[in-house]
């Protein structure tokens, strides 16, 4: 099933290569525009079995700091322009080549903060018997707009029932929620809280 994922992975791409091209190299113009450099935000997450990897995302928020030098919080620095390309999911476009890397699939659960590792039950921890992907079950069945023990048993859902089938049919309704834009953000959030273990096994 990896090695059919990831022809499957690099044919779509290399097909998409000159919808995706303009779209990327307008969005860097407008990036060094709004937010000057650096034009991509950059941070180490767990990928396969654990193993981390640096994701890459076209950076949505500002480096303000307080008078102590601490970063103002999420919802201060998110821009305007920001919460467009998260709405449209245009920021997740850079990790295309975490993807070509090989490090990524277009379909997975999404690759989420390695200070969440020693949090996930045995049940939650498998998602990552599979690569992370730019988009997921979970993604498409609630986003942020969901629990976190939903989101997991969703991820841990298509680790099980994994197939390209599978991941033809979210690579569709990815496009749909991507033009609804649902189910970007926690109501009243600019992000998704952040994972804290409930301690159960399941």
């Amino acid at each position: 099933m990896l090695k059919i994922k990831r022809v499957f992975d690099l044919f779509l791409i290399f097909l998409s290569i000159p919808l995706i091209l303009p779209i990327y190299l307008l969005l860097i113009l407008v990036i060094l525009t709004q937010l000057k450099i650096p034009i991509l935000f950059k941070q180490p997450r767990p990928g396969l079995n654990g193993k981390i990897f640096d994701i890459l995302k076209f950076r949505t928020m500002t480096y303000e700091r307080d008078k102590n030098g601490i970063l103002l919080t999420d919802e201060v620095r998110l821009t305007k322009f920001g919460k467009l390309l998260r709405s449209t999911s245009l920021d997740e476009l850079p990790s295309l080549w975490n993807v070509l890397k090989g490090d990524m699939s277009l379909v997975g659960p999404r690759p989420l903060l390695i200070e969440y590792l020693p949090l996930y039950s045995t049940k939650q921890a498998r998602r990552h018997e599979v690569k992370p992907g730019i988009t997921g079950w979970a993604q498409v069945n609630g986003r942020n707009a969901i629990s976190w023990d939903e989101k997991f048993n969703l991820d841990v859902w298509y680790v099980d029932n994994q197939s390209i089938l599978l991941d033809i049919k979210i690579l569709w309704m990815t496009i749909i929620k991507v033009i609804t834009r649902s189910g970007i953000n926690q109501d009243g959030k600019a992000t998704m809280e952040k994972f804290k273990s409930n301690n159960e096994e399941s």
